[in-house]
């Protein structure tokens, strides 16, 4: 009797075991015959930061998927109508328990470690014995090395990627340009607090609250609160120079602040008391402040393709296996558009990997594209969102507003 044989899955490699790791990881589970090596260095997801993911990740309709009046024709602009019809098809083979949670995810704020332990139970829950997690650092080396022929290698290790300068022979090494254009937009402090009743702040609510503030204004996210149980999480910006987020520590206390930056404190209890004097309720607990630099930045190579291409004529793992850049590897946007981009990014490149009769020039091809329109798309939305953050900082003062103002 004849042995039966079969064919062996398909290795991949992810690594980083942050929201973008898991959900690709969650997206190939149940998408072919894969073998998904999952690498993450920590044992526990412990980020607390507040996110909201955008509601185009769930749209059914390339209407839906432009339905934000300020990205809408950026959007138009930038993408083939066919590409959106494909992005749109694509969301209706995600799998029902990964699209609740998605659903879940965009009707407001939640914690970034509820994210990540939901995709990470998720995995295990379903039990396709499809997935390893490997837990402990990986080096740029161990990464090189593991990647065997045929094999396909994501890093998702954020922004501090791990094999941004080596996928592509043109970046890398002593002296070697970085594969990377980035651009500073602000130095800012990101503010959260929990209150005790129902909050939103349009625009005239965020002009209005910080009419006294005439520096250290407080930009809380519009229509962007979460309300649940009782308790709104409200998230906003305020920004900074370059000395200041150089003189503090990356997380503070209210009561750090007030002793060593007290405009700061100053303009946030001005803000917070014309919440108080409108709505009647109370700060609930601690404000939890994190300074941050907002960069805006991209890979200008998010795919081994150049390596493929030299063929036997470079000696590098990646010649014969797929490297790929996701998240914020390949593109990083300040403004909490950070993980949606992520996801967006990750459901794509999950659909490409998944086309096993779509040639190997053809995936990198569509990868690279794809990737460079989504970072025109958010370099375009991010600096308008900068610029209009810069003319609010100046609206009582029309000197300072006419100097911002490029007209004709």
């Amino acid at each position: 009797m004849p042995l039966e044989t079969t064919t062996p899955r398909r290795r991949v490699h992810i690594i980083g075991g942050g929201p973008v790791g898991l959900m690709l990881t969650a997206l190939l589970q149940t998408m072919g015959d894969y073998s998904i090596h999952l690498y993450e260095k920590r044992t526990d997801y412990t980020r607390t930061r507040m996110v909201k993911l955008d509601t185009y990740l769930v749209a059914d309709s390339v209407e839906s998927y432009c339905i934000d009046y300020i990205d809408e024709e950026n959007v138009q602009a930038v993408f083939d109508r066919t590409d959106l019809e494909e992005g749109v098809a694509s969301r209706q083979t995600i799998a029902p328990d990964l699209r609740a949670l998605l659903l879940e995810w965009t009707l407001g704020f939640c914690p970034l470690n509820t994210i990540e332990r939901a995709l990470s139970d998720l995995i295990d829950r379903r039990g396709t014995h499809s997935v390893e997690r490997i837990t402990g650092v990986v080096s740029a080396e161990d990464a090189l090395t593991m990647a065997g022929p045929d094999d396909i290698l994501i890093d998702c290790t954020g922004s501090r990627s791990l094999l941004r300068d080596h996928i592509s022979p043109a970046f890398g090494g002593e002296g070697g340009q970085a594969n990377v254009f980035k651009v500073r937009l602000e130095y800012a402090l990101v503010i959260t607090f929990l209150y005790s009743q129902t909050y939103a702040c349009n625009e005239s609510c965020k002009y209005y609250k910080n009419a006294e503030n005439h520096t250290y204004k407080f930009i809380p996210a519009v229509h962007r609160t979460f309300y649940d149980q009782g308790v709104s999480h409200v998230t906003g910006i305020v920004n900074i120079t370059e000395d200041e987020f150089n003189s503090m520590p990356t997380r503070v206390d209210s009561g750090w602040m007030r002793e060593n930056f007290h405009g700061v404190t100053a303009s946030m209890d001005r803000f917070i008391d014309q919440i108080k004097g409108e709505t009647g309720g109370e700060i609930i607990g601690e404000l939890e402040i994190v300074r941050i630099p907002l960069d805006l930045y991209h890979a200008r190579n998010v795919s081994s393709r150049k390596w493929h291409a030299l063929g036997s004529a470079a000696d590098h793992p990646f010649v014969n296996s797929q490297a790929f850049l996701a998240g914020d590897s390949a593109i990083g946007s300040p403004y909490f558009q950070s993980i949606s981009l992520g996801f967006e990014c990750a459901m794509f490149l999950a659909g490409l990997i998944g086309q096993q009769d779509l040639e190997l020039r053809e995936k990198f091809d569509r990868y690279e594209n794809f990737m460079y329109k989504q970072w025109l798309r958010v370099y375009m939305r991010s600096k308008m969102i900068k610029h209009n953050k810069d003319l609010f900082e100046t609206l009582d003062d029309t000197l300072a507003l006419l100097q911002k103002l490029h007209i004709y």
